[in-house]
């Protein structure tokens, strides 16, 4: 990995960040962490881990304020937006999982416990965790058969799963498929996301301009985090349409990007920075980052974008305000997705044909609020997941 990272390196501005973090991160940790102040270390890999870990922290830090935090990234993505984060006493990069960094690391921090956000199975870190008896946790782990922990040929991954002393679990599925490979380590506790979406639906501050711009039509539509693919699908419609208001929060964003994207809306748009709720546009650019959250509380439908890439985007955050949700194929990953679609507070689309099909249902207000309900409902009887962990974990945090 660290060849590839250094050869990457050499076009991507993302990878450099990478490496040249990396390169830094034993000087930084070495004038910011006192190994004998024995830091609770919690790592996320990106910035969608950093929040499902993020009702933890700031649980941790009102609960035991003299305790300090390491938080950790692999991904510039969470580094470079949550690097200046208050809530911890130091941020850095995780230097890569060799046995020489793995025990430098260790020996500059000297966590009193680990705690990894979901995804994140490094063998020589865990390995050498253990070695040193240092109590490792994960929280909000969800698995799946086709994993490589399930495989006949996945013995040194079940392996890392036994060196954490336990693994909190989303849901039952996957307690079941873990313990059918021996592992027992397990608590099913839930997802701490649906924690933290609602921690923000009750902070949020009002956006009176945004509220206006939704009040101006018929019905808004909020597109989070959407990518060209997901354009191609729903931007039809709106033309279509010029009655129904429409937000479009890119995932990434520059002035070619926000130009590009203006020329296929036929009734007007205009960059949420420019906005003075003066105009009546159709669309709204969204061309800022840290505002999306805060604007599906004005909306009635919301358009999660991912979902013709890797993967769909945090569908919570939209479903939470009682939000019927719409999104791409490729949400076979993510629980919740699978549940709301169960329940009818969701809605999936793999063609325009069948968004445009989807918002013409949705037009009909006792549908729509249906399964606006439905969607709401859903998050408020999955809360708990932090409290739980926290429960479990004070010892750890009170030593």
């Amino acid at each position: 990995m660290s060849c590839g990272i250094r050869l990457g390196a050499l076009r991507s501005p993302k990878l450099r960040k990478m490496r040249d973090g990396q390169k830094a991160a034993d000087e930084y940790l070495g004038s910011h962490i006192d190994p004998e102040s024995r830091p609770i270390w919690i790592h996320a890999a990106s910035l969608g881990e950093f929040e499902q870990g993020r009702p933890l922290i700031e649980r941790i830090r009102r609960e035991y304020t003299d305790r300090k935090i390491l938080l950790t990234f692999f991904s510039p993505s969470g580094y470079e937006v949550r690097k200046n984060y208050p809530q911890v006493d130091a941020v850095s990069y995780l230097p890569l999982d060799t046995p020489k960094r793995v025990r430098r690391f260790l020996d500059l921090v000297n966590p009193s416990v680990a705690i990894f956000v979901k995804y994140e199975f490094w063998g020589n870190y865990l390995e050498e965790l253990s070695r040193r008896h240092i109590p490792t946790y994960i929280i909000s782990a969800i698995f799946r058969p086709g994993q490589i922990f399930f495989k006949p040929w996945g013995g040194y991954f079940r392996n890392m799963l036994r060196t954490f002393r336990t693994i909190y679990l989303q849901d039952q599925a996957s307690a079941d498929l873990l313990a059918s490979i021996g592992i027992e380590n397990t608590v099913v506790a839930g997802d701490t996301r649906f924690d933290r979406v609602t921690d923000i639906m009750n902070t949020t501050t009002e956006m009176p301009e945004i509220e206006r711009f939704a009040n101006s039509g018929s019905l808004c539509v909020i597109a989070g985090s959407s990518w060209s693919q997901d354009e191609d699908i729903y931007i039809p419609w709106f033309n279509a349409h010029p009655d129904v208001k429409l937000i479009i929060a890119p995932h990434e964003f520059d002035s070619e990007r926000i130009a590009t994207l203006s020329k296929r809306l036929n009734n007007g748009a205009v960059a949420l920075s420019v906005y003075d709720g003066n105009t009546s546009p159709q669309a709204l650019i969204v061309d800022c980052f840290g505002m999306l959250a805060a604007m599906y509380r004005y909306c009635s439908i919301a358009y999660i974008g991912g979902g013709f890439g890797a993967g769909i985007h945090n569908i919570n955050e939209a479903a939470v305000y009682d939000l019927p949700v719409i999104f791409g194929p490729r949400y076979a990953k993510f629980k919740e997705a699978i549940d709301l679609i169960a329940l009818e507070g969701a809605f999936t689309v793999s063609t325009r044909e069948q968004f445009e099909a989807v918002m013409d249902s949705l037009l009909d207000p006792d549908l729509r609020m249906n399964a606006a309900h439905t969607a709401g409902d859903y998050v408020r009887s999955q809360l708990g997941a932090t409290d739980r962990i926290f429960a479990d974990l004070k010892g750890e945090f009170a030593q």
